[in-house]
């Protein structure tokens, strides 16, 4: 098979005086330009692997690890975990800031150069789907991890990042707002939404976008923007196609395993090997959970001497990028943020019947059903650090809920 390429570089650390077009006019011999759906998606498969493994490493700067200094891999994080961002040490592994402007760049040229070229068809629309859903995910973990979090009464001010939405090396970018950067995720959303086919993705090929995974990803998205409603209602969307969960009473299949029944998108590598190897789970961490009753603490963690490691992660196994127990969180919260409390504890109980023993769960429901809403919040953001540890969840959490004074950093 003809190796198909793209003859252009990253924007964000290429230049050259040959204009964009030029360049797509050319087809070097023993090779093709992309034009057909199979091309495409072949494309847009190189996309979906270039997406950076950046959530490990939000870790860094979370209360979920403490970190192994006598491990090798120790000096190449040191100075992330440290917040040292301006002039690091040469071996410092930093956030990925380029390759997902490398993933941008791929959507991009599938989205405006492949609706030329590929022939009308639901997989043209499917592969169209997902290229803009993907730009928008990128976008999504950019404005998270470079811009401030979203504030509804300052966003039209406050710095977010690049966009860029076209194929051009010469463009000089600057920063856009945080509220532009959700204008334009939002509108690929909305894009997605008039093309995406299929409801689902089969195991295997489950890092790519379907209809729940666009559905889930909006929830997550407005949950963000504190749009309560609209994030109600991308969950209930999501759950009439799957709203399995893993009961932990029975199976010991961590649920965020890519084959667990409530994997909706595996597609990032929430702790990679290097940072799992050299990290135990923070005392921090492990005081939240009740070890006799949690059916998630001997799944997700592993006694290492006088220290516990983190056992959901660390290879390709354990992609998770949205998982239905996520959804059962964004309704309970929507639900109390519109002032239906009874209604949130209802929905909460759903995911906690699958994670305590019958034991713990009669008295997890006991201590509920005596929580105002302003305790029952605080439960949740606790339970959500039981339930997403080490998935790339705590560092966002952090930031929107203003905990910790992470909102400013």
């Amino acid at each position: 098979m003809k190796k198909i390429i793209i003859l252009l570089t990253v924007f964000a650390v290429s230049f050259t005086t040959i204009s964009c077009d030029s360049l797509l006019d050319i087809e070097p011999d023993g090779k093709i330009i992309p034009k057909t759906v199979a091309d495409y998606r072949l494309v847009l498969t190189s996309a979906y692997a270039k997406y950076p493994t950046h959530k490990s490493m939000t870790a860094l700067r979370t209360d979920e690890i403490t970190l192994n200094e006598d491990s090798g891999d120790f000096i190449s994080y040191r100075e992330t975990a440290m917040w040292k961002d301006v002039n690091p040490d040469q071996v410092t592994i930093q956030f990925p800031w380029v390759s997902f402007y490398t993933v941008i760049f791929y959507t991009n040229q599938i989205i405006t150069e492949g609706q030329k070229t590929m022939e009308t068809s639901p997989e043209k629309d499917q592969l169209l789907a997902e290229a803009y859903a993907l730009r928008a995910y990128a976008y999504f973990d950019l404005v998270n991890l470079f811009g401030k979090p979203y504030n509804s009464s300052t966003s039209s001010q406050d710095r977010g990042v690049p966009l860029n939405l076209e194929i051009d090396l010469e463009k000089t970018l600057k920063p856009s707002t945080v509220q532009e950067v959700y204008n334009q995720i939002n509108t690929d959303l909305a894009q997605a939404n008039t093309l995406m086919i299929l409801n689902k993705q089969p195991a295997g090929v489950n890092y790519r976008f379907s209809k729940a995974a666009l559905h889930a990803f909006e929830a997550r998205t407005s949950l963000y923007q504190n749009n309560w409603k609209k994030a109600k209602e991308s969950v209930d969307k999501a759950l009439t196609i799957n709203n399995k969960l893993a009961d932990l009473n029975t199976s010991q299949l961590a649920p965020n395993h890519f084959t667990s029944p409530e994997s909706i998108l595996a597609l990032d590598n929430t702790l990679n090997s290097p940072i799992q190897y050299m990290a135990f789970a923070s005392n921090e961490l492990l005081s939240t959970y009740d070890a006799s009753i949690d059916k998630r603490f001997p799944i997700y963690f592993e006694k290492n001497g006088t220290h516990y490691k983190v056992i959901k992660g660390g290879n390709s196994e354990f992609k998770t990028s949205f998982r239905v127990a996520e959804l059962y969180f964004i309704k309970a919260e929507s639900l109390l943020k519109l002032n239906q409390l009874e209604e949130a504890k209802t929905v909460l109980s759903v995911v906690l019947k699958n994670r305590y023993s019958a034991e713990g769960l009669t008295k997890i429901q006991t201590n509920i059903s005596k929580m105002n809403a302003s305790v029952f919040m605080n439960f949740i953001l606790e339970e959500r650090v039981r339930e997403f540890a080490l998935e790339g969840q705590r560092w966002y959490d952090l930031r929107r809920a203003n905990q910790k004074n992470y909102a400013s950093n």
